[in-house]
Parts: structure tokens; C-alpha cells; sequence
């Protein structure tokens, strides 16, 4: 089968995180020092009960994608990884063969979480209380180490032909959810889970920092699963602000000017530090006062620290998108923040998510007006789709996927 397959290479990892620290500039973030290469390769096999093949639709590109191929991901991962690996946690297709109760031809979403279900295991104390997304058993059963389908060898991922998959990651898609919408599961499960993380109360107040595919899918959930009063959007782009203001949001600042716009809309005081040629800058202040909950979609050390600054005091702080490092963690002590982290998920999030894939305003089709699935490329234009999904907000695009059944 085709595949774009991730391996571990010490001098390409080191460029392409020297290359990444430049910022995104095009052509150059999936160059030829890339640690990605395209190639056919066997079908994966796990020869275990529950276990399916599943022929690949769509998968989706996500931050945490680029992250690898870029080398900007945390080494803390490498350790609940294996590879080389074929990426890819995004996915719609089709079973070949059947998988307990689902038959064959069964189109389907996959919840990429490898939890002991799927490692052949008794269930470890966070399964067994329906946190799948937390399980300790990551690394050991009869897969290789993998905390999801797209960084597991045994498994393979979604930007392939074809993936393995176990009952317990399997989801039923309706025969009159689109393919184009069904790939957007995956991230608006994880948003459900940031939902519940974030545990929004009646009328709160709530920043989103950041209007990508996470911020924006976070609006999306807060607004219909939680009781939250105004909703501040950060966006960059036009494009996000209005996806923004159609998800939910009441309220959409720019970066530049969105610690203004939470003191305008919270009431609160502003806090600037009085230091000679440093009070102008905006990342020396600080509100005292300030939003009941703020997310951080994007994992950017300005972002995080907009969260921080932003919170009021015991407020909750949510963190969405993979952390920087760099954040001054003062206002998480000083105002003694509740820091929670949100990491994929769990429980009934994918049904729950397979609704809002098919209520919410996210169009039908592949970059129209309006559609959240901005593009979709053959395997073998892997550097432009990678290059367009970088450049996602400035092209004003929320998510790009792959489609392998394409020559």
C-alpha cells in the first residue's frame, strides 16, 4: 500500500526544529530535511480478536501532526511512541473485514486513543473508569508503544492506505453524515472533552486564545454543551473570526488587542508593570479580574500567557494545545488558577461529537463558502497539503486532509 511514513532521524529532527523555530515560511517546513518520506509498504496486521482493517477516506492534518514532522513536539512523548510510524489520528473509512458487531463495509470514525482494550490487558485503573484517554498501559500489550493509531507501528495511520483498528476505537458513521463532515469527529470529540475540562459554569465568561481547528471547534462545544455567558475568541484572520462569530462565539478580538478586549468586556483592572521602557509592551500586563475560564487552543508561549494574564483570580485556566515552554507561570500562583489539561477523549464524547458533525454549521463540501474542510490532497502531494495545513489561518482554512484513494 501507499504511505507517508514518519521516521526517527537525529540530524533531521535537529533541522527541521531549527527550520520550524524560523517560523512558518512555505516550502521550507516539509523540505527535504523532513523526517517524512512516501513509499509502499505491507498492509499493518494485528493478528488479535476484535482487530479490523479499515480502508482510509479522509484523515485529517493536525497541529500535533505538524509538531512531528517539524521537530517541534516535546521529547516527552518519544517515549509512548514507536517507529517508524505512518501519522495520521484523523480518520473516516471503511472496514474490510468484520469487527464483532460491525460488519464489513461498515463506514466508520476511529478513536485513535490505544488504550488496554485494544492491548489485550485487564483494564488499568483509568480505563476501568471510562478514561480511556488516560490510560497507563500505553506502552506494553501486544502493540508496539503508541499513545494513539498514527504513532503506533503496529497499528499504521490515516495517512495510508489502510490502518488496523480495534472494536473498542470504533464508531459507527450514519449512511447520511458526508465523509467531508465524518473526518471532523476526532478533533470535535477532543473538543466535547475540552468542554467537560473546562466545566464551565451559568453565565460565566470564557476566553478561547487562538481560532484554529482547536479554538474554533472549543467555541463550537462550549457553546452547546455548557451554559457559558460571552465567549472572547482571539482570531488572527478574518476568516477565523467569522467561523468564530458562527460557532458561538459573542465576542472576537484580535491578538494585539485581546487583553483590551477581555478587560472591556469583563469590567476588570489593568495591571502594567512599571519598569522603564518596558510598560508599553503588552505582555506586561495583566488583569486583575478577568474571565472565569480561558482556554489555550494554539500551545504558543504568547498564547499560554494570554490565558494566564487573562484569568481572574481562582478562575480555570485550560490547557488545549500542546504547551510551550516559556510561559511565566506568576498568575497561576499569584491568583491561584486551577491549570487543567485537556488531552483527547473519553466516555460518550464520540457520539456526542458525531451529533455536532452532523447539526453544526460546517458545510458539506471541500473549500467553499462556509465548508470547514478547506482542501483535500493525494498522498503524493504530501509537501503541499503539509505546507497548506501550516498555513492554514492565512489561507483561511480550518483543516486539511488527505484522501489516499487518490492517484
Amino acid at each position: 500500500m501507499l504511505a507517508l511514513e514518519l521516521f526517527r532521524s537525529v540530524p533531521r529532527y535537529a533541522a527541521a526544529r531549527a527550520v520550524s523555530a524560523v517560523g512558518s515560511l512555505p516550502g521550507l517546513l516539509v523540505g527535504p530535511m523532513a523526517p517524512l518520506r512516501l513509499l509502499t509498504t505491507s498492509e499493518p496486521v494485528v493478528r488479535h480478536d476484535g482487530w479490523a482493517g479499515v480502508k482510509v477516506h479522509l484523515a485529517g492534518i493536525c497541529g500535533s501532526d505538524l509538531g512531528a514532522v517539524t521537530g517541534s513536539t516535546s521529547l516527552y512523548f518519544a517515549g509512548v511512541s514507536s517507529m517508524p510510524c505512518i501519522p495520521g489520528h484523523e480518520v473516516v473509512g471503511t472496514l474490510t473485514e468484520d469487527s464483532g458487531d460491525l460488519a464489513a463495509g461498515t463506514r466508520v470514525v476511529v478513536d485513535p486513543v490505544l488504550a488496554c482494550a485494544a492491548r489485550g490487558l485487564e483494564p488499568c485503573e483509568q480505563c476501568a473508569a471510562g478514561r480511556t484517554n488516560l490510560c497507563d498501559r500505553v506502552t506494553v500489550g501486544h502493540l508496539r508503544p503508541g499513545l494513539q493509531t498514527g504513532y503506533c507501528r503496529s497499528t499504521g495511520g490515516g495517512w495510508g492506505e489502510r490502518l488496523v483498528a480495534h472494536r473498542s476505537q470504533l464508531h459507527a458513521v450514519p449512511d447520511d453524515l458526508p465523509d467531508e463532515r465524518a473526518v471532523l469527529v476526532e478533533p470535535l470529540a477532543c473538543a466535547v472533552r475540552l468542554a467537560e475540562r473546562a466545566a464551565v459554569a451559568d453565565g460565566q465568561t470564557v476566553l478561547v486564545s487562538g481560532a484554529g481547528a482547536v479554538g474554533l471547534f472549543a467555541t463550537l462545544a462550549l457553546r452547546e454543551l455548557t451554559a457559558a455567558g460571552r465567549i472572547v475568541v482571539v482570531a488572527k484572520h478574518g476568516a477565523q473570526a467569522a467561523l468564530a462569530r458562527r460557532f458561538g462565539a459573542t465576542d472576537v478580538v484580535a491578538p494585539g488587542e485581546a487583553l483590551r478586549g477581555v478587560r472591556r468586556v469583563t469590567q476588570a483592572l489593568t495591571v502594567r508593570t512599571q519598569l522603564p521602557g518596558l510598560a508599553s509592551r503588552a505582555d506586561q500586563e495583566y488583569l486583575l479580574g478577568g474571565v472565569d475560564v480561558a482556554v489555550d487552543a494554539v500551545g504558543s508561549t504568547t498564547s499560554l500567557d494570554l490565558a494566564l494574564r487573562a484569568t481572574r483570580a481562582g478562575g480555570r485556566v485550560v490547557l488545549s494545545g500542546m504547551p510551550a515552554r516559556g510561559a511565566d507561570l506568576s498568575p497561576a500562583w499569584f491568583r491561584e488558577l486551577d491549570v487543567v489539561g485537556t488531552y483527547a477523549s473519553s466516555g460518550d464524547a464520540f457520539p456526542t461529537a458525531l451529533r455536532l458533525a452532523a447539526t453544526a454549521p460546517l458545510g458539506d463540501g471541500v473549500g467553499g463558502e462556509g465548508d470547514v474542510l478547506g482542501a483535500v490532497y493525494p498522498l503524493h502531494r504530501w509537501r503541499e497539503a503539509l505546507d497548506h495545513a501550516s498555513s492554514a489561518g492565512r489561507l483561511g482554512t480550518v483543516k486539511v486532509a488527505f484522501d489516499p484513494r487518490q492517484r
